[in-house]
């Protein structure tokens, strides 16, 4: 039980660094990118590229899928995205969905259609043994690195001058404007950073997750309720949202393999019926 209860944690965090741009784009910029999963992908092959290809640290690898996703980003949201703000959601999810078709057809002519893993270094490989249970030296990476990105996350959203900039920009982008808030390069910011996160994660789970062509597409379904089983009204949401589902999923395909991944879904259901507006719903109409 402390066994899958250690995994289901790693993989939780996992989920959360995944599905934090998501959460930030959609609950505080209300803009539905389902295409966030392309930028965890393309981080996941920057590192491979880095890291199997060109022999750079693992260390390098990770800080180049943030900002080769980040920078990604920020171009297309100041070329496509910037476009269909103001558009109803139905059209931002047709545009986004097209993105992801788009990415899925590049990265399968580009990088193959085989699923690859990135080479960790030594340092990473085996287990330590704590309390006689068998813990992975990699998914204990994942959880303090995850960590220290949720804190983080969290103090920047509730403790900055960006962060308050940024709530002003989506309570009120007119009364945002005239206090003299830049509320397209607030955006433009948050969009980019948030698809950097994406891009991590998916560089830190291509060992767990694999990297294959169609990694938005078997992922989007598990950010998606991710963010819908938190709620859009912070980041804690999404994280506690994260950590229920990614134990309930490893717990049931081990006690219930048959089931697979059903478990996560009554989850969802159940949870929607209690809070349809998530675990932690915003408060007030926008």
């Amino acid at each position: 039980m402390l066994t899958i209860l250690f995994d289901g944690i790693a993989y939780g965090m996992l989920l959360f660094v995944l599905a934090a741009g998501l959460a930030v784009t959609l609950g505080l910029m209300n803009f539905v990118n389902l295409a966030h999963g392309a930028f965890a992908m393309a981080g996941g092959y920057a590192a491979l590229v880095l890291v199997n290809r060109l022999g750079l640290p693992f260390v390098v690898g990770l800080v180049g899928a943030f900002v080769f996703a980040a920078a990604l980003g920020a171009l297309l949201e100041r070329t496509l995205y910037v476009h269909v703000y103001a558009k109803s959601h139905l059209d931002q999810v047709l545009f986004t969905i097209g993105l992801v078709f788009m990415a899925v057809a590049t990265v399968d002519y580009t990088m193959g259609s085989s699923q690859q893993f990135i080479a960790i270094p030594a340092a990473l490989q085996g287990q330590v043994t704590v309390l006689g249970v068998g813990m992975s030296k990699y998914r204990l990476m994942i959880i303090a690195v995850c960590g220290l990105i949720t804190l983080l996350l969290q103090l920047g959203l509730t403790r900055t001058r960006f962060g308050s900039r940024l709530r002003a920009a989506v309570d009120d982008q007119r009364v945002a404007r005239g206090l003299g808030i830049n509320v397209g390069a607030v955006f433009g910011f948050t969009f980019a950073f948030g698809s950097g996160l994406a891009g991590l994660g998916g560089a830190l789970g291509a060992e767990i997750l694999g990297l294959d062509p169609i990694f938005p597409l078997k992922y989007m379904i598990y950010v998606l309720i991710v963010v819908t089983v938190g709620g859009t009204s912070s980041i804690t949401g999404p994280f506690l949202a994260a950590l229920l589902l990614g134990i309930a999923d490893v717990a049931g395909k081990y006690y219930v393999p048959q089931l697979g991944a059903f478990v996560i879904y009554t989850i969802m259901i159940v949870v929607l019926i209690l809070r349809p507006h998530g675990l932690f719903a915003r408060g007030g109409a926008r």
